[in-house]
Order: structure tokens, then sequence, then C-alpha cells
């Protein structure tokens, strides 16, 4: 009986060790290079860029937050990532059980629409859907004169939800096919509702694919400009459209560490989220890849 020998070098081995390396470096030079000059004093910036600051120089956060109001345009980016969050899993957790699991009339036109939905980029209809917003806002100017629709950030939230709504049915119901019906027969014949079972059997079950859709979508959310853009032209801004406005004050008064405060200020919650969440992510891919 042949034995392979599993130990002996493998050259493939060495080079993807390499290669994430250099991956590895080149996302974590750049973010460890903004994290350093945003701790710098404004007369450092003018010696080499490389420099480590002579010490930590917090107040550029502090102005930041408060003279730059990067803080009141943290909370609004806050409140719309979640209420958005909120939103696409309250349609699409349900959505996407009943696709999975139901037979009805329409279905397949159903599947045809949600994979349609896939290939569309909201940045190209962003125009579209402030016309009709706006077509919105005047029919209820009786009611609302000063606009409900633009510049509210649950209408954005909203926004960003019903864009999403297809990935996130299309991943949850992929996932909910791979279990078993076994557990929900099971339910059944103990009494349990479809609603319980959805939620209390289902829904943990798929915690792996919720994870994943968390993660993508608060990335969307948190990382969008030009809806925020679009959708919010008043006072409340979100992170992204604030750090542009930040970005053009600073270049005007030669303070290159605020900037960077307000770039840290972005960066840090979707490192936050990702080093909360990565270890069940990465235990939900190995567990749907030894699945069945």
């Amino acid at each position: 009986m042949t034995t392979i020998n599993k130990s002996g070098p493998r050259p493939g081995r060495g080079l993807t060790h390499l290669l994430v390396g250099g991956i590895t470096l080149l996302i974590m030079i750049p973010v460890g290079w903004v994290l350093v000059a945003s701790l710098k004093r404004k007369s450092e910036f003018f010696g080499s860029p490389w420099t480590l600051p002579a010490g930590l120089h917090l107040q550029n956060y502090v102005d930041a937050f408060g003279g730059a109001q990067m803080g009141r345009y943290f909370a609004t980016s806050v409140l719309v990532t979640l209420l958005g969050l909120v939103f696409v899993l309250a349609v699409s957790v349900p959505a996407a059980y009943v696709v999975a699991r139901y037979e009805f009339r329409g279905k397949s036109i159903v599947e045809v629409a949600l994979l349609a939905g896939l290939f569309v980029n909201v940045n190209y209809i962003v125009v579209p859907i402030f016309l009709m917003l706006v077509d919105w806002d005047r029919a209820l100017v009786d009611v609302f004169p000063d606009g409900f629709f633009l510049d509210n950030p649950a209408v954005l939230s909203l926004v960003y939800a019903a864009t999403s709504i297809p990935f996130t049915i299309y991943l949850l119901s992929a996932y909910f096919r791979s279990i078993p019906e076994d557990f929900e027969e099971a339910a059944l014949l103990d009494g349990a509702s479809r609603f319980r079972i959805m939620t209390r059997v289902m829904l943990p079950m798929a915690r792996p694919a919720v994870t994943t859709v968390i993660l993508f979508n608060f990335l969307a959310y948190w990382n969008d400009f030009i809806i925020a853009l679009t959708l919010l032209p008043g006072e409340g801004k979100t992170l992204q459209v604030g750090l542009l406005n930040l970005m053009a004050a600073q270049k005007a008064a030669a303070d290159p560490g605020r900037l960077y405060a307000g770039m840290v200020i972005v960066i840090v919650p979707v490192l936050l989220l990702y080093a909360l969440i990565q270890r069940r992510l990465i235990q939900g891919m190995a567990a749907g890849g030894v699945k069945g």
C-alpha cells in the first residue's frame, strides 16, 4: 500500500504566504501612515512625511469632532447605517425564507427579478430616485412645507435597504436551502408555527449568512458617498460627505493633521466591526465548506 507524504515541502505554500504577506503590507502601510499622520502637529508636516510624531497630538481629533462637525456627521452615519440594516433584515429574512421553502405562483418570476436586481448599480439610478423624491415633496408641500423625503436620514436608510434587498435575499435564501428540512419537520411536530420556526430554528442556524450580509451591507452603507451626497443636500451630512468638506477646508487652512484625524474616524468603525465578527464569519465559511 503506497503512502502519500504530506509533510514534504510545497513550493506553492511559500508563494501563497509571500503573496498574502505582500497584500497585507499594501493594506496596512497606508492605514498605519494615516494613523501616524493624524497624531502630528502642523509644523511636523513640513519635514519628511515618514517621520514619527514627536508626541500624541490628540487635539487633531478634538478639532475634527468639534470644529469640523465630524462628530455630528458620525452620528448621522451611524443612524443611517443601523436603520438601513434593520430595514433590510426585517424584509429580507422572511422573504428569503419564503423563497427558499415555499412554492407559490410566480415564484420563478420573483427569483428572476431578484437575480436581475443583483446587476443594477444603484449609482446609475440615483438621479431618478432623487427626481422621484422631489416630486413626492412637491405633492406634499401643503403638509410638509420644508420637505420630507429629501434631507431625511430615515429615507436614505430606506433607499439603502431597498437597493440591497436583492443581494441579501439571494444570499440568505441560498443558505436556507442548504439547511435540512428535518429540523422544520421536527418543530412542526412539536406544534411550532411557521413564524416561530423561522425565528427560533432557521434564523439561528443561518447566523453565518446573516453575519455575512450584515458585514457587506454595513460596508456599502457606511462607505457610500454618491447617494448620501444626492439625498442629503442640507446640513445633515454623512461622514463620507463631511470628510470631503473637511478636505476642502483643510487645504485652505494648511492643517493636514485634522484631515487625517477625520480619515481615521471614518476607518475605525469598519475595523472594529470586522474585528468583532471576523471569527464568526470565518467559522461560517468553514461550516459552509464542509456542509452536506
